[in-house]
């Protein structure tokens, strides 16, 4: 009986490679050590001056102070806040205007500055994900106006996209759109220019709301 052939190769290839070796100890998959709050505070602050995004690291008491110094710092006279924004998030010296259905892509153009909070943020690659819900509001908000400031509480935050995935397995099973953004818009042109702002806001300001404010490095607020 002829030898089958794909046997005869596969015999070849086990005797060229020779005795299988054992792997060296510790070869295994890698287990990532537990990362503290603080510790994801600081790479998620790193991953987003990487971004050019603003970057304030505060206690609570001191957020709604810190949101109203950005928008005074871009000459906002009026904010767009979404439903369910917590009252000690939302700033003093603007005008607030609540989104609703009356407020259409003009209106969020015309008026450019918006407020909002987050579902979960990302340390690893420095996303903030939206799934919409209270105090987030509807995509075109993180989407249409020129600033954006969104507050990020520390517990909100996880290590690794397989986090944020597994921690937003009830909106999906929901059927909530889910948003992903990494830093001010941007994109570059033909000859390789960076150009900001082309398909989202140009200004992008994250305040992460700690128990402990975290030294935030070069390029924050």
């Amino acid at each position: 009986m002829a030898a089958d052939p794909r046997e005869v190769i596969l015999e070849r290839i086990r005797a060229a490679l020779g005795p299988a070796r054992p792997e060296p100890p510790g070869s295994g998959e890698r287990v990532e050590p537990a990362a503290t709050p603080g510790d994801l505070v600081d790479l998620l602050v790193d991953r987003l001056v990487d971004y050019r995004a603003g970057v304030s690291v505060v206690p609570p008491a001191e957020a709604a102070a810190t949101v109203t110094a950005l928008l005074a710092g871009s000459g906002a006279e009026r904010a767009v806040v979404p439903p369910g924004l917590a009252a000690q998030w939302r700033p003093a010296g603007v005008a607030l205007l609540e989104d609703g259905e009356g407020l259409g892509a003009r209106d969020l153009d015309a008026i450019g500055h918006v407020v909002t909070g987050c579902a979960l943020a990302v340390a690893e690659t420095g996303s903030l994900v939206f799934d919409h819900g209270p105090g987030q509001g509807r995509r075109a908000l993180t989407l249409v106006p020129d600033h954006h400031v969104c507050l990020v509480r520390e517990e909100e935050i996880v290590r690794s996209l397989a986090d944020a995935f597994r921690a937003l397995a009830a909106s999906a099973v929901a059927g909530r759109p889910v948003t992903f953004v990494s830093g001010p818009s941007a994109t570059s042109d033909i000859e390789l220019r960076r150009v900001e702002g082309v398909h989202g806001p140009r200004r992008l300001d994250v305040v992460i709301v700690a128990d402990r404010p975290a030294p935030a490095g070069p390029g924050t607020g």
